[in-house]
């Protein structure tokens, strides 16, 4: 590669992937948003170059299917909390049982109800 661009190009994606990484592995959900742009720039850059080296893109599409599998895993995390927390709702508006014939009932909770400590 006697063009110098290209390895910049790829190194600057390499320092971006990092600092994705860093991110998620943080919990710094926030910070993706600007990442992610800059990576979908620099990518678009190197897609335009025709002479790329194959060994020079290796380390960088290791990284890329790393923090790919991150962010899955992070998705995962938060669908999780998500259902969790919608169940959490479900639950505080009532409960629901079943009689010996299978008929559902539903106790409803009192909105407001607080529960008092007495020593």
């Amino acid at each position: 590669m006697s063009d110098l661009k290209p390895q910049k190009l790829i190194d600057e994606l390499d320092q971006i992937l990092d600092r994705e990484r860093t991110a998620l592995m943080e919990g710094d959900l926030g910070k993706l948003e600007g990442l992610l742009a800059k990576k979908e720039k620099v990518i678009g850059k190197l897609n335009s170059v025709s002479e790329l080296e194959r060994e020079s893109l290796a380390q960088v599409q290791t990284k890329l299917s790393r923090n790919q599998q991150l962010l899955d895993s992070a998705m995962d995390g938060i669908r999780s909390v998500a259902a969790r927390m919608a169940e959490l709702r479900r639950i505080r508006k009532g409960l629901d049982v079943y009689d010996q014939a299978g008929r559902r009932n539903r106790y409803g909770t009192r909105s407001g109800a607080k529960l008092e400590k007495r020593a």
